[in-house]
């Protein structure tokens, strides 16, 4: 069975954002990821597995429009293939299976194994293969 695992915002400056979730919610930071066009931040709670993902595109200079900010909701499954089988083969709109990397050279890290899949009212799930929130399988 999947259960819920972060949900992702798209924020304009990364210590602004860190500092008012840290400040208000208590939040901290679990991961943090930096690729050449985007950052990404997973923050946490002492009370739950939940995490908020924070998504900061590095050419962006203007806020965005939240009406048409991309967001997800993602659960962890334990075998993403599987899953993504399982719910194809039941006539669920889903993408294709990919595997994100970081890190360059030879030795990259993969730090998730996911598709996405669509509700009825277009809200778009990933379903991603990985262990514990902020622990990268």
């Amino acid at each position: 069975m999947a259960r819920l695992i972060h949900s992702m915002l798209r924020v304009l400056e990364e210590e602004r954002s860190v500092r008012f979730y840290r400040e208000t919610l208590g939040l901290h930071v679990v991961e943090k990821l930096v690729f050449d066009s985007f950052t990404l931040v997973y923050m946490a709670g002492e009370g739950g597995p939940f995490e908020l993902e924070l998504t900061i595109n590095h050419d962006r200079t203007e806020p965005y429009d939240l009406g048409t900010a991309y967001g997800h909701l993602a659960v962890s499954v334990a075998d993403a293939r599987a899953e993504h089988e399982r719910l194809s083969a039941a006539g669920h709109p889903v993408t294709p299976v990919k595997t994100m990397t970081h890190g360059g050279g030879e030795n990259p890290r993969v730090v998730g194994v996911f598709f996405f899949l669509t509700d009825p009212d277009g809200y778009r799930i990933e379903v991603l293969e990985r262990g514990e929130p902020g622990r990268f399988a």
